[in-house]
Formats: C-alpha cells, sequence, structure tokens
C-alpha cells in the first residue's frame, strides 16, 4: 500500500516509516496537518496514518484534518493514533468505515498494529480494546446498553475492534453459532435488526452507541 504518515515526532515518525518499509509498503512521511492536507490534494494514499494531536495549535489537528479529507475522499481509509483515549474524535468517523483508532502504545505491539494498518487499508475498522471500551461503558441511567447481558458486551466488545464472528468465537473459545446468536441478540436490544452485514453491524452499533 501507499501510506501517508502525519506525526509532528521525528522518532515516532521514523519509527513507523521503519515499520511500514518493512511489512512491504511505500511510505510518505509528513509533520503537520498542513502538509498531511497538501500531500494528500497531490496524490491520494491508499491508507493515512495520522496522529490526532499535531502542529499547529497541538490539539486536535491531526483529528480535524482526518475528518475534512474523509469529506472530500469518503473512501480514503484513515487510521489516528493517539497518546490517550479521546472518543470524541471517533464518533464522527468511526461509522463511515476503514477508520481506525489506535492508541499509541499498541504500536509497541508490532504484529497487532501492522493487523490494524491492513485492516484499515482494505476497508475494515480496527478500533483499540481501550476505546472501545470507553465508547461502550453505560454512562447513564437509560443507557440502551444496560440491557445487554455482561456475554453480550463481551461479545459486543470484540466486534466493535473490527473482529469477525470467527475472530470472536476464536477469542471467547465457543462456537460460531454461539457468537452469532448472541449477535442477534445484541442487534434486537439495540433496536439495530436491520444491519446488513458484519462490517455495517459495527459501523451500525458504534454508531448508536457514541451518539
Amino acid at each position: 500500500m501507499r501510506v501517508l504518515v502525519a506525526e509532528d515526532s521525528a522518532l515516532f515518525r521514523e519509527g513507523l516509516v521503519r515499520l511500514l518499509v518493512d511489512d512491504g509498503h511505500t511510505v510518505r512521511a509528513v509533520a503537520d496537518a498542513g502538509e498531511l492536507e497538501a500531500a494528500v490534494a497531490e496524490e491520494v494514499p491508499d491508507l493515512v496514518i495520522a496522529d490526532v494531536r499535531m502542529p499547529p495549535t497541538m490539539t486536535d489537528d491531526g483529528a480535524q484534518a482526518a475528518g475534512r479529507l474523509r469529506a472530500v475522499h469518503p473512501a480514503l481509509p484513515i487510521l489516528l493514533l493517539s497518546q490517550h483515549v479521546e472518543t470524541r474524535h471517533a464518533v464522527d468517523l468511526v461509522a463511515t468505515g476503514a477508520f481506525g483508532y489506535v492508541l499509541k502504545d499498541r504500536v509497541l505491539h508490532v504484529d497487532d498494529f501492522l493487523d490494524a494498518v491492513r485492516r484499515v487499508g482494505a476497508g475494515g475498522s480496527a478500533l483499540d480494546p481501550v476505546v472501545v471500551g470507553a465508547l461502550i461503558r453505560p454512562s447513564r441511567v437509560d443507557d440502551p446498553l444496560a440491557a445487554l447481558s455482561a456475554r453480550e458486551r463481551e461479545v459486543l466488545s470484540l466486534v466493535a475492534e473490527g473482529r469477525s464472528n470467527t475472530a470472536v468465537s476464536a477469542e471467547l473459545v465457543v462456537a460460531e453459532r454461539t457468537v452469532e446468536t448472541h449477535m442477534r441478540s445484541i442487534f434486537t436490544k439495540l433496536g439495530l435488526v436491520d444491519s446488513p452485514d458484519a462490517h455495517r453491524r459495527v459501523q451500525a452499533v458504534l454508531a448508536f452507541l457514541t451518539r
């Protein structure tokens, strides 16, 4: 894949570039949000990997740039990196597909990180388990997630990370049919029974949970 990396820390940026090049990708790297948008305008990559916080303001410039890029290029795969969990940056993009949100610490787990890169680049989802946990944690008395059983919440967390039913069944050491049963129950309880396939169901669940 042609990957565009946007990261202001020179050391971290070079580390990402080395990992991606060693994995067989062609990589271009920039250091701020303005350069990110200019680079995409020059040549649309197969995947954008961007830090949430970058110059010029060092607040959420990377996430804001990602949102603008997605508005112009709806199919552009985007993987956001963050030092801390900031779920507001996942809300608008997570339901659009070809999106990932991973904590920077996850990059140290090279295989997991490269798996996230491949999944998002292929149009799938890749959400850090910590981010998923923050998204699905009930925050009010009337939270719809209160209707889910503990097992259903566990299944939902794994599916929200972008895992298939097969992967979930392997993780929980249960039959795939059991996972399918849990998912039918989850969608019934959340009013999302019309989701047509595995990818869209992840989008629909997260969109519902974060609105």
